[in-house]
Order: C-alpha cells, then sequence, then structure tokens
C-alpha cells in the first residue's frame, strides 16, 4: 500500500512540474507591442494621390501651380469601402510628396489644397480620409516626404523646422496614425521658391532624424515608423513587393538612415542584428505609383499579385499595396476588379484548415503547456516548444485519412524573439518519408508554396535555431483556384 501512495504522489509531483514548466528564454532583440500589432496587420493600401496625379508624372518639380489639382469626383470612402472589401487593414496617404503640394489646409505655407479649385480652397483630403477609415474600421497612415522641391528654404536648418511643424499639424489633427512613412529620397534638383537649383543635403545628419523621430512617438506613441533602417519598421530594399527567403527581423539598423544604407541587405535581414527592424513590401498594383491612364491596361494579374502576396506576408514581411487614385479621385475600376479577384482567390485558399483534422505530436515537448497540440488551436499565443536540450526537433502532423495540399503555413512565437533558421518538411509516401522542403528562416508567418501533395502524416523537422523552437501555429491548405506560379 505504501508503495502505491509513494508512486500515486510521485506521479502528481510529475504531472505537477510538467504543467508548470518554464517557457524558454527570450533570444535576441523582441518586436514591441506596437511592433507586434502591426506585424498582425499583414496587408495594407499606400495610396499615391497628390499633385503628380493631375500632371502625368511620377515625382514633380515643385513648380506646378495649386490649381492643378481638381478632382472631379473625389471620394475617399470609395477608397475605403474598396480597401476594406479587399480584405486590407489599413490606408497609408501620401500627404506631401517630393513636390511639396500638402493635401490638408497646412498653415506653414501656400502650396497646398486651400489654394486649390477643389472644394473651393476649402478642402481637407486627410480629413476626409481619417473620417472614411474611422468609417469602415480601417487604421490611417502618413506619408510625409522629407525631401520638399517647392520650399525656398530646403536644405537650411528653418526647413527641417518646417517639416517638424507638418509632423505636429498631422499627427495631431486627424486622429490615431498606425504609421509614419519616410521615404528615402531627399535632396537633388528643384523649384525651391524660385532658384531652380540643385540642392543635396547630408542625409545622415540633416534632418536631425532621431528629434523627428522622437516628437512623433511623443505624439503618437502606437505609431510605427518606416524608413529605410527603421525604426519601427524597415524597407524591403525594393519596390517589387518581395522579400528574400530568408528574412530575419531581426536589423543592424545603425547602418541605415532615409536614403542611405546596403540596399542590398534589406530583403533579408541580419541574424545577427542588435534591433528588431521587421520588413514592410511596398509595390504598387501598377507599373507607376501614381495614376496615368496609359497604364490603365497595365494593372498586375492575379498572377502577379499572388506572387507578391506569398513573397511578402508569405516570408515574414508585410505587404503595402500602392493603389493610384485617378483624376477623378476614385480607385480606378481595373484595379478595384484585381484587388476583388486576389480576396476572393486568397479566401478560397485559406478557408479551411486541414490541420484541424490532424493529430498533432512531437519527437519532444517541454510540457503540456507547450505541446505539440498548441500549433492547431488557432491561438496565435499558445505554442509548441522543447526541453531547453532539444533545439533540433520534430512535430508530426498524423491525418487517420489522406489528405491533398500544396500550402504550409508556419508560425513562431516571437513575442519570445525569431529562432528558427533552417527546417525541413517531409511527407509520409508509401510508408517511408520523403523530403518535399528545405527552408531557412520562418519569423512570424512562412507560407510555403508547394506541388500537390496526397499524404497522411506531414513531419517539419527544425535543424537549426538560435534556441529551442516557439512554433505557435501550423497550417495545411489546399489551393483549388489559384493560378500556376511564375516561372
Amino acid at each position: 500500500m505504501k508503495k502505491i501512495i509513494v508512486g500515486v504522489f510521485a506521479l502528481f509531483t510529475t504531472l505537477a512540474c510538467t504543467q508548470n514548466v518554464a517557457p524558454p528564454d527570450p533570444v535576441g532583440p523582441l518586436p514591441s507591442a506596437e511592433q507586434l500589432a502591426w506585424q498582425k496587420l499583414e496587408y495594407y493600401a499606400f495610396i499615391h494621390f497628390n499633385m503628380n496625379t493631375f500632371t502625368d508624372m511620377e515625382w514633380g518639380l515643385g513648380d506646378e501651380p495649386a490649381s492643378s489639382f481638381n478632382p472631379t469626383a473625389l471620394d475617399t470612402r470609395q477608397w475605403a469601402r474598396v480597401v476594406k472589401e479587399a480584405g486590407m487593414k489599413g490606408i497609408i496617404l501620401t500627404a506631401k510628396h517630393h513636390d511639396g503640394f500638402c493635401l490638408w489646409p497646412s498653415a506653414y505655407t501656400e502650396h497646398s489644397v486651400k489654394n486649390s479649385p477643389w472644394k473651393n480652397g476649402t478642402g481637407d483630403v486627410v480629413a476626409e480620409l481619417a473620417d472614411a477609415c474611422r468609417e469602415f474600421g480601417l487604421k490611417l497612415g502618413i506619408y510625409l516626404s522629407p525631401w520638399d522641391r517647392n520650399h525656398a528654404a530646403y536644405g537650411q536648418p528653418e526647413y527641417v523646422e518646417y517639416y517638424r511643424n507638418q509632423v505636429k499639424e498631422l499627427l495631431t489633427n486627424y486622429g490615431d496614425i498606425f504609421e509614419f512613412w519616410v521615404d528615402g529620397a531627399n535632396g537633388g534638383d528643384g523649384y525651391y521658391g524660385g532658384a531652380n537649383e540643385t540642392r543635396n543635403v547630408d542625409r545622415n545628419t540633416y534632418y536631425g532624424w532621431d528629434s523627428t523621430f522622437a516628437l512623433v512617438k511623443a505624439l503618437q506613441p502606437e505609431a510605427i515608423i518606416f524608413s529605410d533602417g527603421g525604426p519601427g519598421t524597415r524597407w524591403v530594399g525594393n519596390e517589387n513587393g518581395f522579400a528574400g527567403k530568408t528574412n530575419w527581423s531581426t536589423f543592424r539598423k545603425e547602418q541605415f538612415a532615409p536614403g542611405v544604407g546596403p540596399y542590398q541587405e534589406s530583403p533579408y535581414g541580419h541574424e545577427d542584428g542588435k534591433y528588431w527592424v521587421p520588413a514592410e513590401c511596398d509595390v504598387s498594383i501598377r507599373p507607376g505609383w501614381y495614376y496615368h491612364k496609359a497604364e490603365d491596361d497595365k494593372v498586375k494579374s492575379l498572377s502577379q499579385l499572388l506572387d507578391i502576396y506569398y513573397r511578402s506576408v508569405g516570408r515574414n514581411a508585410n505587404l503595402l499595396l500602392n493603389l493610384p487614385v485617378d483624376r477623378r479621385g476614385l480607385v480606378h475600376e481595373n484595379d478595384v476588379a484585381a484587388l476583388m479577384n486576389l480576396r476572393k482567390t486568397l479566401d478560397e485558399t485559406f478557408r479551411t484548415n486541414l490541420a484541424k483534422k490532424a493529430v498533432a505530436t512531437a519527437g519532444s515537448e517541454r510540457g503540456t503547456e507547450f505541446s505539440a497540440e498548441k500549433v492547431i488551436d488557432g491561438d496565435f499565443d499558445t505554442y509548441w516548444s522543447t526541453p531547453n536540450d532539444s533545439v533540433a526537433s520534430t512535430l508530426n502532423l498524423s491525418f487517420s485519412e489522406p489528405v491533398t495540399f500544396n500550402r504550409l503555413l508556419i508560425q513562431e512565437y516571437i513575442p519570445l524573439g525569431q529562432r528558427v533558421k533552417s527546417f525541413e518538411v517531409w511527407i509520409k509516401s508509401n510508408n517511408e518519408w520523403v523530403q518535399v522542403a528545405s527552408e531557412t528562416t520562418i519569423g512570424y508567418k512562412r507560407i510555403l508554396r508547394l506541388d500537390d501533395i496526397t499524404t497522411t502524416a506531414i513531419q517539419l523537422r527544425i535543424t537549426d535555431a538560435r534556441n529551442v523552437p516557439t512554433i505557435s501555429e501550423v497550417g495545411v491548405y489546399y489551393a483549388t483556384t489559384e493560378p500556376a506560379r511564375p516561372l
């Protein structure tokens, strides 16, 4: 009897220890709460609409008269409705591009909508869009070009004060801002109040970025700041919408400033980076960023848009897809059709998670709180992990009947850092394990596009990591309506 009591006590002690095991230690730089919330947005819209829309240019010189800005049917509610129906979570507006024209009635310049014929100078595009975003449950972001080819003082200290005054206007008067977007283009030829000359600045020091970014955070504490090196999110280094197959959210941001940096490294991040600066992929739905009638038949195809999605959101980055609003002030019908086709296809692909039918097991588990079952519970905040000495590890999904799939989604629990350096995917075929993929990083979300596979078991093998894995979710999907991948 005594032996039985001792045995039961030992069993309960073991279970208690297992159920209360400590989580893995954090690894490397970690995302802030704001960065984590931003990462979960995944997909949102850029809207390039400004003076260039009416001059048929991409970069205005700054000498364009305010009278050129005159949309005939501007409707920011249409923008917001289209964006919402497309499955996007927010809109970032080019409030001022390099030509210096302001879409709001700035108190610091006459070069703005207040001197345009639109609404007899009483309009405010930023205010109308802020209202529309609130109505449709979207987040609002602001693009404010550091370069100003109109302003007479550009290149002098007083222009920096002007720029910060406009930061204050935009981040004070329009409600919550989720992202503040800083372009890397600054300095060159321009109108500059009539000087018509070339002015270059030291991009590292001229703007006093530390102070400017501190101002942004003081006015909008939850805003993510985008620039070539962050600090909130970084440029991916190209305008194709593609992140690297290896993509670390950790980054050596000290090597970058707006308009400065080794951009060839930006798609991949830095495993040894000391800062958490995840990538954002910006790309236009057309060849140009601004509307050009000649590009009405050049809207990206469904195949191209899907490729962009999988190479951005599917590679641990957020997707910022640009919509060039036309001269009417509307998202063009061709662009709308492409967006809705993309939404329909993605909805169909990711509607049914076949992993929900699976039994999840692992080669090792840290404890019941970190069991393999956590990867199929639909909760990002639970995760599978292993004992401290089990970096190389396996996760299995077993099915009672064969399933056919061609998309595999994997997420790491990034609040504890990005960990996985390499992994493989194996499937059961004729009672043998067959390798079907070998990849590097995962991060917040990794989606693999595979050929059609029919199997009764899938195995994820973590082959190398910075510490024990923390896998939050695994999704298994079958895309039936997607076109073939581009070669």
